[in-house]
């Protein structure tokens, strides 16, 4: 796995191995159904915005583009979702293949030694045997493995497989940010402007305290919540940002005249977009858990913090 991490971005690399599942249609217990998806009606999206916070993500301008009416789940997927496709179809992450995956510095096992770093990260660790069963580390599922909770250290190649075995696919970002607003219109957050504090007002799932030394868990939760907790933004969407990342089926693109952002990208090449921020963001160091805001990630990577969610056409 290569080590690189850009300054600032919330997500490590990994090497590329794909796995394509078996699709079925049998339904499945505990299968995610399209049938309990939400309901967004088509228009015109608003995408990006015109006052952005990380220029050099690509967050604007606002812009707007058409979408046509689709169904998007009401939560990232679960682990117990994803447990019954692995059971249904016998697919192997990415993670599982590789040997090892990325681990936040203080969700490490107790008692295990110096694990190599990310450089320019150094809260992410390398930790054999971590995957979408073990998210810490060997051993950890009994403490860190619940059912209702997002699935992670899932890669965007685990997502598509998943998303082809329920007969869906990942969001574009007009479609994540439309129905991330949540028919509010042009607002920063699901549930408006008002920015999250560390005290009094904390409606999703992102570190309070100092990053990366102290977490205060104020709103509840140190690492991830369940998929269906905090209140649901308009569409009924439950933690659109915050709690995990979620991978969107378009490549990171940015279009940039500034030289470093082209340099930045030359060595993003291949990378997926995702949406939404994570438990690990807070405004002094990821501020990206604003509709608005991007991430690009390798699409082998899988972490601690990185999900998805499904969307469906409608039906006809």
């Amino acid at each position: 796995m290569a080590q690189e991490l850009p300054k600032s971005r919330c997500c490590p690399p990994a090497t590329e191995q794909r796995q394509t599942a078996k699709s079925q249609t049998r339904p499945i217990k505990g299968q995610l159904r399209v049938e309990d998806a939400v309901s967004i009606p088509g228009g015109t999206a608003l995408v990006g915005t015109n006052t952005p916070i990380i220029r050099d993500d690509g967050e604007d301008p606002l812009r707007k583009a058409k979408v046509k009416p689709f169904r998007v789940a009401a939560t990232a997927v679960t682990n117990a979702q994803f447990q019954a496709f692995v059971e249904a179809t016998g697919y192997v992450t990415e993670a599982e293949r590789i040997g090892w995956s990325f681990v936040f510095w203080s969700q490490l096992p107790a008692g295990v030694g110096p694990k190599q770093a990310v450089p320019g990260a150094e809260w992410w660790r390398r930790e054999d045997g971590a995957n979408w069963r073990d998210i810490n580390g060997p051993g950890t599922q009994k403490d860190a493995w619940f059912p209702d909770h997002p699935v992670v250290q899932v890669s965007w190649n685990d997502a598509q497989a998943y998303a082809a075995w329920v007969g869906g696919r990942l969001p574009t970002e007009a479609e994540w940010e439309h129905a991330a607003r949540g028919g509010l219109g042009e607002v920063m957050f699901p549930w408006g402007d008002q920015e999250p504090n560390d005290t009094d007002f904390m409606p999703c799932n992102i570190w309070q305290g100092q990053f990366p030394k102290i977490n205060t868990g104020a709103d509840g939760y140190l690492a991830t919540a369940p998929a269906r907790s905090f209140e649901p933004n308009g569409y009924g969407l439950y933690n659109v940002v915050g709690n995990v990342w979620e991978w969107t089926s378009e490549p990171f693109r940015i279009k940039s005249l500034k030289k470093h952002v082209r340099q930045r990208l030359a060595g993003m090449k291949g990378f997926k977009l995702s949406k939404g921020g994570s438990y690990l963001c807070h405004r002094s160091y990821c501020y990206r858990y604003r509709v608005a805001a991007r991430s690009g990630t390798s699409p082998d990577s899988a972490t601690t913090h990185h999900g998805f969610r499904i969307v469906w056409p409608m039906a006809e």
